[in-house]
């Protein structure tokens, strides 16, 4: 079973049943950001602290920095997004994940918002 939390910088951090965490923006966050052009996300093996810039996506209205959740190791980026930004505007809380983490500890990921604390959040943000 996964489990889905999210951040107050508007990432949707997905805990896979591997332990792993993969990472995307939420619908709220593509919707302000209009039509996305570019893409770039964190290098596989690169060391994430929490709340530290880890990828970059570019729209037709601004670039915004994607934060890691939490602190971990990048163990997979999603190559598909540089080839075709716009499947962040399509499949925001789907396919359109940015990277794979493996948390250095598991924990840090309940402390994220569920699901009504966020869309709560997201109303007033």
């Amino acid at each position: 079973m996964t489990e889905t939390r999210y951040t107050e910088s508007h990432e949707w951090v997905r805990r896979e049943s591997d332990g792993s965490l993969t990472v995307g923006i939420t619908d709220h966050a593509q919707q302000a950001l209009g039509d996305v052009v570019f893409v770039e996300t964190p290098d596989v093996g690169r060391e994430l602290t929490a709340k530290e810039t880890a990828a970059v996506v570019e729209s037709v209205k601004a670039a915004s920095d994607i934060y890691a959740p939490v602190a971990g190791t990048v163990i997979a980026a999603n190559e598909a997004l540089s080839e075709d930004p716009a499947l962040v505007n399509s499949e925001a809380e789907s396919g359109a994940w940015f990277f794979k983490l493996k948390p250095a500890d598991p924990s840090e990921f309940e402390a994220l918002m569920d699901a009504d604390a966020y869309a709560a959040f997201a109303a007033e943000h």
